[in-house]
């Protein structure tokens, strides 16, 4: 009777050892090692990275939605609010196709200030929509949440990546950004930002970051930045860390100005 020869599975392959949490160094690893090798492949040098909230809609969207609403109640209030907040959904897509079109002029070869977002809807669907209209490519980065999937179709193929991790996620968004774009957001945007605020007020980030802050009346309501530097807590200077203003005019002329003075001539990823 002949012996059978005992299964043997690589470790590399060994599905069981790689999803354990003895492997979670590999995990992350991946994570950086996957995105760089895509980014490398399709020589994106770097981004300009759009952040908002995920829930507010297209004009279209948040028109049809009145257009359903009861007459009153609180269906009608959140359809009118849904307008109201639509401004930044169109404004997004406008100036993520001017710096698209601005950017295609660059380089035919490099890609440079690629449209970079967190790849889900609203405002980020807004800016990757606004760069496929300019026939852009441009980045999104999803994380696995649990809530329903979001397919955001304006995505360019090849750049849509899905991390578990939000660490790993957070440092492709600061390793290849050149400039910032913050809309109108919740929870998430308030921590992106504050993230990238404090590695520049702190110095961690050296590289020049120019930061946005879209929705003047927005972001006065919902953070006090003067409060802050009243009671002591950040210097008056810090404040100035961020551009704020409600022109996509105005949003594109000082972003273009801000990276070809100190962008341009250093291209590729940097802390």
């Amino acid at each position: 009777m002949t012996e059978r020869k005992r299964g043997q599975t690589k470790a590399y392959q060994n599905t069981g050892f790689l999803n354990s949490k003895d492997a979670r160094a590999l995990r992350i690893l991946s994570e950086y090692l996957e995105p760089k090798s895509r980014f490398d492949h399709h020589r994106v040098d770097d981004t300009i990275v759009f952040m908002g909230s995920a829930r507010i809609k297209s004009r279209e969207a948040a028109e049809e939605m009145v257009r359903k609403a009861n007459t009153g109640g609180k269906d009608r209030e959140r359809a009118q609010m849904a307008v109201k907040m639509s401004v930044y959904y169109e404004a997004a897509r406008e100036l993520a196709s001017r710096l698209t079109k601005w950017s295609k002029e660059l380089d035919h070869e490099e890609r440079r200030f690629v449209v970079c977002t967190g790849g889900g809807p609203g405002i980020m669907e807004a800016a990757n929509r606004g760069a496929a209209e300019a026939q852009g490519m441009n980045v999104g980065l999803t994380i696995s949440i649990p809530v329903e999937e979001f397919d955001n179709k304006y995505v360019t193929r090849e750049l849509a990546f899905h991390f578990h991790y939000f660490f790993m996620r957070k440092f492709w968004f600061a390793y290849l950004a050149k400039a910032v774009i913050v809309f109108p957001g919740g929870y998430g945007t308030l921590d992106e930002l504050f993230e990238l605020l404090t590695l520049v007020q702190t110095r961690k980030m050296s590289k020049p970051m120019p930061i946005v802050l879209f929705g003047t009346e927005y972001w006065r309501e919902v953070i006090d930045f003067d409060a802050l530097a009243r009671h002591g807590t950040i210097d008056a200077k810090d404040i100035e860390l961020m551009h704020r203003t409600d022109s996509v005019d105005d949003a594109y002329e000082w972003i273009v100005r801000q990276l070809a003075e100190k962008a341009l001539g250093q291209p590729g990823a940097t802390l």
